[in-house]
């Protein structure tokens, strides 16, 4: 059934860049966060396109051959866990890491590097854009919800939570 509701799930895609760059990272560290300065160009281990793509309510950032279309890994960014699935570096605008899954539970980070600032901008500007979708879209099935908003609104939720503490 979770299968057929994810084939009836219509994908936009926000933004399709087409080189970047995915490095090896060393741990975090301690104190801070991510410096991609301490990422050697060895660490390099894939190139290719990045598309930025609006699953409903979830993002997800696709890394993919340019050629044949593979994937080659994604981060799944979901509601309100932007910070979780990807975090800027300290040191430059243009690199990110990302929390990548595999589909059974098991995640690892990587570096992620755009050749220029524009496309880093750009790629901030679609994950932005989609969290205000986002967050419309809830607003407007909680307006729905209600007695049309405002007041009414969070009268509804107040009788939900009371009807909860009296079950």
């Amino acid at each position: 059934m979770a299968y057929e509701e994810d084939q009836e799930t219509f994908e936009h895609t926000l933004l399709v860049v087409r080189e970047v760059s995915v490095y090896k990272i060393p741990p975090r560290p301690t104190s801070g966060g991510y410096k991609c300065g301490e990422w050697l160009q060895s660490d390099k281990i894939w190139s290719g396109r990045l598309r930025v793509v609006s699953c409903d309510a979830r993002c997800e950032i696709r890394l993919e051959d340019p050629n044949s279309g593979e994937l080659f890994a994604a981060c799944f960014v979901n509601p309100g866990q932007r910070e979780a699935a990807v975090e800027s570096v300290l040191d430059s605008s243009r690199y990110f890491v990302l929390r990548i899954e595999d589909g059974r539970g098991k995640h690892a980070f990587i570096g992620l590097g755009f050749n220029e600032r524009n496309e880093a901008f750009d790629f901030n500007v679609a994950l932005s854009d989609h969290e205000k979708y986002v967050k419309r879209e809830v607003e407007k099935e909680v307006g729905n919800g209600g007695a049309g908003g405002g007041e009414g609104g969070e009268e509804g939720i107040l009788i939900c939570i009371l009807r909860l503490i009296t079950d």
